[in-house]
């Protein structure tokens, strides 16, 4: 199926009769007259690199020649195929121009972006010239021709061969001209396209190249979050193991205090400061709990799951969470069950629900996990509901979330991550049933 809107000159040409009426054959002469000047402006500059070559001194610069013109051609594709070329090279680890200039003699791209530079200066752009001589040139010498009879005014000799010496003769020539512009402008068109193809395949990242740069970029990824979870728990070791027993040593000094002041308005004032701190260390409990709960350290995603739909306000049904669940890997279990404890909070500030239902299996290698309500619905993530965060969390470890709330309700969030079991240990074999655990650690 043709385009509805041509994207490059190849595919105008797919549609010969309205050719004529769009840009793209005047893009394509644009595209073969930049490359014919900046082709004579590069044999320039290589000629005298090649000269201060044989000093050794222009072999960095014949490296950065090829590079700044793999730019420029990259810049220029854009005169005849809209969607950009990206640029195939990558960013330095380390900060500074040598360790730019190491990463750019590794790469493959840099020696072929060089030799495409050295093709452009010496073969193209004089092939370039000549279509544009005869795709151009060749029918506005005919057009001309009785404007060159008015010039001389007895003959006119058009394309140095047709001798014309009269106006009749000179107007069918121009006639002629117009009509083989218009025949012309298929093969300069289609010439254009077939350069542009060239310099993509030799300018543009190769297949191999992209898929390094999306491993890259998921391995670091990977490392922020990893990097996120190690600080998210030093914040709840610090808070748990500073910040808490401080505040229970307060809060037992002043309830001491408040036992010890006789009867009037300064044991009244110790009792409010007495209940106060208790609200403030409750409150702190729960804080650290959010940050990293506990029971999803010993017991698993299971426990940890039972243990969030117990605190939540709406009824949540966890029947549908797989009482044999096995352990997984640390980030699948995190990611699953703050996306969880998420959407149970969206459900108890915003749905309006009546219940809830949280289900989760593992099965093929992968953990589904679903949270449904029975509440309002019309949820949209792009308002900020939270669930944001959490899926580009998800896709760090290629997983997905789905949100299905149409107007009315209900509601459905379905998450997926491709995860494999950890091996059981006799330590995990042992530990008690997602809704034991959950109940121990509320206790």
């Amino acid at each position: 199926m043709q385009p509805r809107h041509p994207r490059t000159a190849w595919q105008a040409l797919a549609r010969p009769l309205g050719l004529p009426r769009t840009l793209w054959p005047w893009r394509a002469v644009g595209y073969l007259a930049t490359g014919a000047a900046g082709g004579a402006v590069l044999l320039g500059v290589l000629i005298l690199l090649a000269g201060f070559s044989l000093l050794l001194v222009g072999l960095p610069l014949l490296l950065l020649t090829g590079v700044a013109a793999g730019a420029v051609e990259r810049w220029r594709l854009r005169l005849v195929e809209l969607d950009p070329a990206p640029d195939p090279h990558r960013v330095p680890e380390a900060p500074g121009l040598a360790a730019w200039l190491r990463l750019r003699a590794r790469e493959q791209a840099t020696w072929r972006e060089l030799g495409y530079t050295v093709l452009h200066a010496t073969v193209l752009w004089p092939l370039d010239l000549v279509v544009l001589a005869v795709g151009l040139g060749l029918p506005a010498a005919l057009v001309s021709a009785p404007l060159q009879l008015a010039a001389d005014g007895h003959e006119a000799k058009v394309v140095k061969a047709y001798l014309v010496t009269s106006y009749p003769q000179a107007f069918a020539a121009a006639f002629l001209g117009l009509l083989l512009l218009l025949l012309l402008l298929y093969p300069l068109t289609g010439y254009a396209g077939a350069r542009a193809a060239l310099a993509r395949a030799l300018l543009a990242p190769r297949e191999a190249e992209l898929r390094q740069r999306i491993g890259e970029v998921t391995a670091s990824r990977a490392r922020l979050a990893a990097a996120f979870e190690a600080e998210r728990r030093r914040i709840e070791r610090d808070l748990h193991d500073g910040a808490q027993q401080r505040l229970v040593a307060l809060t037992m000094t002043l309830g001491l205090a408040r036992y010890d002041a006789p009867p009037g308005p300064l044991a009244e004032q110790l009792a409010k400061a007495h209940a106060e701190a208790g609200q403030v260390l409750t409150e702190l409990r729960e804080l650290i709990h959010g940050i990293h709960p506990q029971v999803l350290v010993d017991y698993g995603l299971g426990a940890a799951l039972a243990d969030a739909a117990d605190r939540a306000s709406t009824p949540v049904d966890t029947s549908g969470i797989d009482a044999g669940l096995p352990r997984l890997p640390a980030p699948a279990e995190n990611a699953g069950y703050f996306t969880a404890r998420e959407a149970l909070a969206n459900i108890d500030r915003h749905s309006g629900a009546r219940r809830a239902r949280l289900t989760a299996v593992h099965a093929d290698g992968v953990l589904r996990l679903t949270v449904e309500d029975d509440g309002r619905g019309g949820a949209d993530p792009a308002r900020g509901s939270g669930l944001t965060g959490l899926a580009d969390r998800l896709a760090v470890l290629d997983g997905t979330l789905t949100i299905t709330s149409p107007p009315g309700g209900p509601t459905l969030l379905r998450v997926e991550i491709p995860c494999r079991p950890l091996p059981r240990s006799p330590e995990r074999s042992a530990s008690s049933s997602p809704r034991t655990a959950s109940s121990s650690a509320k206790d």
